[in-house]
């Protein structure tokens, strides 16, 4: 049995036509091609944009010269509205400022001291899904509920039912659907000073999510102040000197991390989450390994979460097959000369996770769903040179630990006392929007074990 995943479209579409399908969903969008091509080029007649999918070429672009490709401003263009001038979206001198103050949040210990409120969390979200054992539900609301929760939680110390924490849950659910991975912005060579028209809906979503981040950030500053603040991640980032300029983020800047902690945090997490299950349900054996060692999970002490290998192996083959950020952009600043091809200054350079974990020349059955391959030799290499899941190098996210203990979490402890099994006739279609979803959802049964 093979996973799901979409058609590709034929080798040749007119530019119109491949703008139409990349703004509705950029998987469907690009060719079959691609799954085992080292490079492809993408001519359009303001810019040129090139796949890159040789391991070397990855490597090179994301860690031996990533100050040579900062992020494309192309791609930022549809998610500034949310995420302003946040850590995800920035270059230079302002990425590196931002960094400094946020990494000491994720360091080593933090996780640790995070694990209870995730814990939490994912004792919330088991008691939810259990009390629907019987039913039909559509899994990918749940387990952006548990996500959004898990990062409530460990940020401001508030649980999801928090009234602003909630009004934002519900708020960035019809944002990320009515907000295109693409506006008209990244296919022409528009000045600053124009208007992006962007979707009036999509403004007024992304401006009510940041009111609310607002509310909660305003909150919590005056808390710090008061010296009653509560020793999570918001506080860490929101007291943390940048050591070479002794400044730390004032309102403005937390607001725009604190949006794409979530957007990171919780609709990755949500994504990844999703279809591990799905996957669950299809591999009804893998199910029953992950269930028998999520035994092992009892007490909440962070040390059970090394025990977990089996979920662990299924949760990044999950993420292998499904990528929640399926392509990210990088430009170049001078001239390059990749596979005798000459590339020019200001090209689009795609790295695709999508496409470089479905390689067929890297890859042994690609499209397959094996866990166990990350213990053969093949697998070993590909984990070096080819998955990416949360980027490499020096913009590698910095929550990717969190993200690795969090999923494989959440899928032990929801799988240690229920069974999920598929829905005949509703087969997911992965499409991207802000991350890989389901087109029309996850539909899963539920059952007690």
């Amino acid at each position: 049995m093979i996973p799901p995943k979409p058609a590709a479209r034929p080798d040749r579409v007119s530019l119109w036509r491949y703008m139409k399908l990349f703004r509705a969903d950029i998987l469907s969008a690009q060719p079959q091609r691609l799954y085992r091509a080292w490079m492809a080029e993408f001519k359009t007649p303001f810019f040129r944009s090139y796949l890159l999918n040789q391991p070397e070429l990855v490597r090179l672009v994301l860690k031996e010269r990533p100050c040579d490709f900062p992020k494309s401003n192309r791609i930022s263009e549809g998610l500034r509205p949310l995420l302003g001038e946040s850590v995800f979206l920035t270059n230079g001198a302002q990425w590196e400022r931002q960094r400094r103050i946020i990494d000491p949040a994720f360091e080593g210990g933090r996780l640790k001291e995070t694990y209870p409120s995730m814990w939490a969390a994912a004792l919330s979200a088991q008691g939810r899904l259990a009390a629907r054992a019987g039913e039909v539900v559509e899994i990918e609301e749940i387990t952006s509920h548990a996500a959004a929760d898990v990062i409530f939680r460990t940020l401001f110390s508030i649980p999801i039912e928090d009234e602003i924490a909630s009004q934002v849950f519900h708020e960035f659910r019809a944002y990320q659907r009515s907000q295109p991975i693409l506006n008209v912005g990244a296919f022409l060579p528009l000045p600053r000073w124009m208007p992006r028209f962007f979707r009036a809906d999509t403004r007024a979503a992304a401006a009510r999510i940041r009111g609310l981040i607002t509310q909660l950030t305003d909150r919590r500053m005056q808390e710090i102040e008061a010296g009653t603040a509560p020793d999570d991640l918001a506080t860490k980032i929101m007291t943390t000197l940048d050591p070479e300029t002794g400044d730390r983020f004032d309102t403005e800047e937390m607001v725009d991390q604190v949006a794409i902690f979530f957007l990171a945090g919780h609709e990755t997490s949500a994504s990844a989450l999703g279809w591990a299950l799905y996957l669950m349900a299809l591999y009804p054996d893998w199910q029953d390994k992950v269930a028998a060692e999520a035994q092992a999970l009892q007490s909440g002490d962070f040390a059970e979460v090394a025990k977990l290998r089996i979920s662990r192996d299924v949760f990044r083959e999950a993420l292998r097959l499904y990528p929640p950020v399926p392509m990210m952009v990088r430009e170049t600043t001078c001239p390059e000369r990749f596979r005798d091809r000459d590339i020019p200054k200001g090209a689009q350079m795609v790295l695709s996770p999508w496409h470089l974990h479905r390689h067929e020349r890297l890859w042994e059955r690609p499209d397959e769903f094996d866990p166990g391959r990350f213990a053969t030799e093949n697998g070993k290499a590909c984990l070096r040179d080819a998955y990416i899941p949360f980027s490499a190098g020096a913009r590698v996210c910095t929550g990717a630990g969190f993200a690795m203990v969090e999923g494989v979490l959440l899928l032990s402890l929801l799988l240690r006392d229920l069974r999920v099994e598929p829905v005949e006739g509703r087969d997911p279609v992965p499409e991207a929007h802000l991350t890989v979803r389901a087109r029309d959802g996850i539909w899963l049964r539920l059952a007690r074990r």
